[in-house]
C-alpha cells in the first residue's frame, strides 16, 4: 500500500511521534494506522515522542580536558526534575556528550547529535530516546562549548547547576580557580569593556539619560550623570572590572596583573538559564481533564 502524506500527517498527530517514525511504522504495517500506533508504543517511540514536547529545564553542565589542559569541551544536558538529573544513567550520558563533543568538535548540537555516543555505539539522539523511554522524562542536549586554549584550562563546578571554564594564561591552579569561582558567583557578561556590545551601551545610555533627565537638573550635568552610570554598568559586566570576590579591595585587573597572568576566553554555564519552566498548577489541570 502506498504511504501517502495525509497518513504521516494524521499518525503523527495522533501519536505525537516524528515525521521518520511515523513513516516507517506505517510502511512496516502497510499502512494500517491503529497498528502503527500499536508499534511504536511497543518500540517506545510513540513515548518517547509524546514527552519531546515537556519542559527540560533541570539537568546536568559535564566538563572534559585534555590531559595537557589545552583544550575543553562543556555541554549541558537538560531533564524535567533534579531527580532524574541524579541517575547514573542520565549522568553517564552526559558525560559521554562531553567526552564526544571535546573528541570530535562538532558543528552544533544537531550535528552532536547524529554522532556515536561512545566509539561504536548508537548515536547520541537514539540513547536520548532510549533514556526517556526507560526513565520516563523528556531530555534535551541543549548547548555546548569546546576551543583550544591559549594558555592552560581551568575549571570550577558550583554544585550541580553552575559550570565555569576558564583560558588563563601565566596563572597557576590556584590562580586558575579562583576566577572560575568568581566567575560563578559574580556572572561576568564579559572580559572587558572592549568586549561590550556597542548596540547594550547605546540602549543603556538611552535608559540613563532618561532616568537622569527626570531630576530636572542642566543638560550638561545630565550628561556627567549619565557617563558616570556608564562607567559603573561596565564595572559590573566586566570580569576586569568586578571586584575580586575575595578581596574586594582589588578588581580581578588588579589582581591578574600583580600576577602578570592574561584571561582570554571564559564561559559560564548554569542549568536551565533562560528556559522558561512551566509552573503547573495541579488543581486547575485535574479541573481541566474533569472539563473534558
Amino acid at each position: 500500500m502506498a504511504i501517502t502524506a495525509a497518513m504521516v500527517k494524521e499518525l503523527r498527530e495522533r501519536s505525537g511521534a516524528g515525521m521518520m517514525e511515523c513513516k516507517k511504522a506505517l510502511v512496516e504495517t502497510d499502512g494500517d494506522i491503529d497498528a502503527a500506533i500499536e508499534l511504536m508504543r511497543k518500540s517506545g517511540a510513540a513515548k518517547a515522542d509524546k514527552k519531546a514536547g515537556r519542559v527540560a529545564a533541570e539537568g546536568l553542565i559535564a566538563i572534559k580536558t585534555t590531559d595537557d589542559k589545552k583544550s575543553v569541551a562543556i555541554a549541558e544536558v537538560n531533564c524535567e526534575t533534579d531527580f532524574v538529573a541524579k541517575e547514573a544513567a542520565f549522568i553517564e550520558f552526559v558525560d559521554n556528550v562531553a567526552a564526544r563533543v571535546l573528541a570530535d568538535n562538532p558543528e552544533n548540537v544537531e550535528a552532536l547529535s547524529t554522532m556515536p555516543v561512545t566509539d561504536g555505539g548508537s548515536s547520541i539522539d537514539e540513547t536520548r530516546k532510549e533514556l526517556i523511554t526507560k526513565i520516563g522524562e523528556n531530555m534535551t542536549v541543549r548547548r555546548f562549548e569546546r576551543f583550544d586554549a591559549k594558555g592552560d584550562i581551568s575549571t570550577y563546578k558550583h554544585g550541580v547547576r553552575i559550570a565555569v571554564v576558564v583560558d588563563i594564561e601565566n596563572g597557576d591552579d590556584e590562580l586558575g580557580k579562583d576566577i572560575a569561582m568568581h566567575i560563578a558567583a559574580s556572572r561576568p557578561a564579559c572580559i572587558s569593556e572592549a568586549d561590550v556590545d556597542p548596540a547594550t551601551l547605546d540602549k543603556e545610555r538611552e535608559i540613563f539619560a532618561a532616568q537622569a533627565a527626570e531630576s530636572g537638573k542642566p543638560e550638561n550635568i545630565i550628561e556627567k550623570m549619565v557617563e558616570g552610570r556608564i562607567k559603573k554598568f561596565l564595572k559590573e559586566i566586566t570580569l576586569m572590572g568586578q571586584p575580586f570576590v575575595k578581596d574586594p579591595d582589588q578588581t580581578i585587573e588588579q589582581l591578574l596583573k600583580s600576577k602578570g597572568a592574561t584571561i582570554h576566553r571564559f564561559v559560564r554555564m548554569e542549568v536551565g538559564e533562560g528556559i522558561e519552566k512551566k509552573v503547573e498548577n495541579f488543581a486547575e489541570e485535574v479541573a481541566a481533564q474533569m472539563g473534558s
